[in-house]
């Protein structure tokens, strides 16, 4: 049985890509290395949702793109949220942010940040997401 509303449970992220490397930030509980993401706002389209979420727990302010590239689901809440994964492409890294006292924030190569991150669907989605843009 779900604990919140059923829109809780159907989120968006973004792969924030900068200088050919991925910008990861930690989960406010765990502190496991994860993208930024989070429930779709209301009056939001997803990607547009993810890139607030980017802004504001991992201080970067860039481009989304609308296109997906992939979903990956994992456990919260007493139900299984479902993240819709977007594009974007940092512009500028902030040195002061929204969630900068609650959450870390690291820059590495895609190698590194396919080890740090334990949602294996997650880490496939960039491991695809970066072969496609090393072919462009």
């Amino acid at each position: 049985m779900s604990l919140k509303p059923e829109w809780f449970y159907n989120q968006s992220g973004v792969v924030p890509v900068l200088h050919g490397r991925v910008v990861l930030v930690t989960t406010r509980k765990s502190g496991r290395w994860t993208i930024p993401k989070g429930i779709v706002e209301k009056n939001m389209s997803p990607h547009d949702s993810a890139a607030k979420e980017a802004y504001e727990e991992a201080g970067v302010v860039g481009n989304v793109r609308k296109i997906e590239i992939g979903r990956y689901d994992y456990p919260k809440w007493g139900g299984t949220c479902t993240v819709r994964v977007y594009p974007f492409y940092v512009e500028k890294l902030l040195d002061r942010w929204e969630e900068m006292h609650v959450r870390k924030r690291k820059i590495v190569s895609l190698s590194k940040a396919i080890e740090m991150i334990e949602n294996d669907a997650l880490a496939e989605i960039l491991q695809t997401f970066f072969h496609r843009l090393e072919k462009e």
